[in-house]
């Protein structure tokens, strides 16, 4: 008897097993029996076989429309979608689900679930944060539609972890413009961030930022000009004061209004002496 290596023995074990599993699945969806696929599409969902329980019920669309059936059908199929990581794909499917059964005992869930693939698709804080900014309408409305949600705290913290992120990317933003010393647009891109966000833990920072900024644009700046841009970083730091007493950084906001203060002086008595 002819003898064959085991690693070919084991190839062919392998391509005989992928074989058969292919034509398991193509003899289902080619088989005219409803009842049949129905029972497959169910056993292949219930073993996580999500890639192959989509196929399936796909298939069965159009044939269990108007079934009793149809409702956890569609609920399985845009769970499959969401197992697979094909957020985009189960965002429209969670919300044909809310379309066809705006009724449905599972609506809350699955609003929650539409909602929740936005975020999934939210991107590193560098990138654009379309899906972020999304994710935060929706989570939002979810908690104003459902207030008895089972999913309201989860919401409420993902609102949270957005804005976070939208603020990280405008303060990385402002911090860039500060780096490339392009002071002007740092003032406004810190006065910016600081209206949108005035109760931030980093709020006391993007204000001292801001009378960094308009310093630095001061002593760049032509000698007719810094008059008034020094004043406005004197401005920015009573300002400071005002809304943050207690801060740990008010003595370096100090030191950038006393050298604000000094240069201001000293243009001034230039200027009186020119006049001399």
């Amino acid at each position: 008897m002819k003898q064959y290596p085991v690693i070919f023995l084991w190839v062919m074990f392998v391509l005989t097993a992928i074989s058969c599993n292919r034509n398991s699945i193509t003899r289902i969806m080619k088989s005219k029996d409803v009842e049949y696929k129905y029972r497959k599409g169910e056993q292949f969902y219930a073993s996580k076989k999500y890639t192959k329980a989509q196929l399936i019920f796909e298939d069965l669309f159009p044939l269990l429309r108007n079934d009793a059936r149809f409702e956890d059908l569609y609920y399985k199929y845009a769970y499959c979608a969401y197992y697979m990581q094909d957020y985009l794909n189960a965002e429209n499917l969670f919300k044909g689900f809310l379309d066809v059964f705006p009724k449905s005992t599972k609506a809350a869930e699955i609003d929650y679930m539409r909602a929740y693939s936005y975020y999934k698709q939210s991107p590193g804080v560098e990138l654009d944060q379309t899906a972020t900014e999304k994710t935060i309408g929706f989570m939002q409305a979810h908690v104003n539609n459902y207030p008895e949600s089972a999913h309201m705290e989860e919401a409420m913290d993902i609102i949270s972890r957005c804005y976070n992120k939208l603020e990280r990317k405008e303060k990385l933003a402002a911090e860039l413009y500060f780096r490339i010393e392009s002071f002007r647009a740092s003032a406004i891109a810190f006065t910016q961030l600081l209206n949108h966000y005035p109760q931030s833990e980093s709020a006391d920072q993007y204000k001292l930022m801001i009378i960094r900024s308009y310093y630095e644009y001061a002593t760049r700046s032509v000698v007719s000009k810094q008059e008034e841009r020094y004043e406005k970083a004197m401005t920015e730091y009573y300002d400071f004061v005002d809304r943050f007493p207690e801060s740990k950084l008010l003595p370096e906001a100090q030191k950038y209004f006393q050298l604000s203060q000094n240069n201001l002086k000293a243009i001034k008595n230039e200027q009186t002496n020119q006049k001399s």
